[in-house]
């Protein structure tokens, strides 16, 4: 696995609450590839619970979402946007597992239209939710020109 080089970093006004490392309501993701796959080991806290001791089912999505984000950035190097997000909750996450790790991949590809599907681990490795993305995505000039960055891996 390579890590991929948040290439907004530094960048003025850039506060993902998904990625950024400065935002301090944030999740703070990281990115890494693994072959076909875009990887995130993401650490769950106090604050990202919902019922008691069990992480949030709308940060899982928040989660789900931002990854799927990066699939489109490196995999296909350009923007879009979501259109459709549709979680599938397995089983509980605890907050106080010490990591989850998601995988995400693009399953479709038409036109400007994209799905993927991201799974989400528990930190015993067990499928916890499975969610489908479809994303409108801009073509690479387009982004480009809209001020898009290329995501490559770091050395």
């Amino acid at each position: 696995m390579k890590k991929i080089h948040n290439s907004w970093v530094n960048h003025p006004g850039y506060n993902c609450f998904g990625c950024s490392p400065d935002n301090p309501h944030g999740l703070k993701m990281e990115f890494y590839e693994d072959g076909d796959d875009i990887v995130s080991i993401w650490r769950p806290t106090f604050d990202s619970q919902g019922w008691i001791g069990v992480l949030h089912g709308g940060i899982q999505a928040a989660l789900a979402d931002e990854i799927s984000s990066w699939v489109i950035f490196r995999k296909l190097q350009t923007t879009g946007v979501t259109a459709k997000l549709e979680a599938r909750y397995r089983k509980p996450i605890y907050i106080s597992d010490d990591h989850i790790t998601l995988r995400a991949r693009l399953i479709m590809q038409r036109r400007n239209m994209v799905e993927i599907e991201v799974n989400i681990y528990n930190a015993a490795d067990e499928l916890c939710n499975t969610t489908n993305c479809v994303y409108f995505v801009e073509t690479q000039e387009s982004a480009v020109k809209n001020g898009f960055r290329h995501f490559e891996l770091e050395e």
